[in-house]
């Protein structure tokens, strides 16, 4: 898959589009991505996707905005998987949220991507003050020679799955219901990085995975399966947020200690796949206690993965 950052003046080749945030690629985005591919394969064309970055609501209210589910490098990956051929990052900035719904389809969709067949949500908005709406795109393609069609909304069990209504199921712990609507486990991925070695000196190492700043829509002791330290993925138990019994700056973290694996994964870029939830963070008197309890963690994730 092809990554470009914004949409370029002018293109040579007609594509297939969508345009979203596409965070989390949850079985909505994952619908809407069938059809686009299915669509850019009858007409020989390529699949390509236009997104954002920052998240639009990051832009206008960065105090406020929602937590993201995936971080792009991860939105990336799923955009490949799903069999996307090429796509275009656009920064959204005051000079995009200022371009008009008319420029957004002159300027972007028709000179510089060349849209032959587009596809978007039922519910897509666009340019200055998201005045832009379906039937403008229609308009729009019957006059500049282009289609447009919409995809419904996907229900899961009476519900609707939206990034929103993933993001409740995480906060809430319920990774059940987070599965039904991705259509996978959750996951997040990152390199390992190196900590303060506390979870070593207590007997329990653990990876501990750079987020960057970012904060994630989940805390709480889990049963985690992780990727990339070995051909297969390990049984782990994992640690998401900022360690209130150990004090310091409080900044997020993902702490993962594998179960009966030794081995050194600093540098190593890994993904972390949530499972179970174990029970939410805790403040612990001392260390002692704090040690105790991962000790119960270890042993309530060996019995999720029915390890003797």
């Amino acid at each position: 898959m092809q990554v470009y950052r914004g949409v370029p003046a002018c293109s040579a080749q007609s594509a297939v589009l969508t345009i979203g945030n596409f965070d989390g690629v949850h079985l909505g985005h994952v619908e809407l991505l069938r059809r686009l591919v299915g669509r850019a394969h009858s007409l020989a064309l390529p699949a390509v996707v236009m997104t954002f970055e920052p998240h639009p609501r990051e832009f206008f209210l960065p105090l406020a905005s929602p937590l993201r589910l995936s971080s792009l490098r991860e939105k990336l990956e799923l955009l490949s998987s799903n069999g996307v051929d090429r796509v275009h990052v656009c920064r959204f900035d005051a000079r995009f949220a200022a371009l008009s719904a008319e420029a957004f389809i002159d300027d972007l969709l028709v000179k510089g991507l060349s849209v032959r067949h587009l596809i978007v949500g039922d519910d897509f908005r666009f340019g200055r003050g998201r005045v832009g709406d379906f039937a403008m795109l229609q308009a729009a393609g019957g006059s500049q020679g282009f289609k447009v069609d919409a995809t419904p909304s996907v229900m899961v069990a009476g519900e609707r799955v939206s990034s929103s209504a993933v993001r409740d199921a995480l906060q809430a712990g319920d990774l059940d219901r987070t599965s039904r609507l991705l259509g996978r486990d959750y996951s997040v991925s990152g390199k390992v990085v190196h900590g303060d070695k506390r979870g070593r000196i207590m007997g329990f190492p653990t990876a501990n995975i750079g987020l960057k700043g970012r904060r994630l829509p989940l805390n709480g002791v889990f049963a985690v399966s992780l990727e990339g330290a070995l051909a297969k993925p390990l049984p782990a138990v994992a640690n998401v947020g900022v360690r209130p019994s150990v004090g310091g700056d409080l900044q997020p973290t993902l702490e993962v200690h594998a179960l009966d694996f030794e081995g050194d994964l600093y540098g190593r870029h890994v993904r972390v796949n949530f499972l179970h939830r174990l029970r939410g963070e805790e403040k612990f008197a001392d260390l002692e206690a704090l040690k105790l309890a991962i000790s119960r963690d270890v042993a309530a994730a060996r019995a999720h993965f029915k390890l003797t």
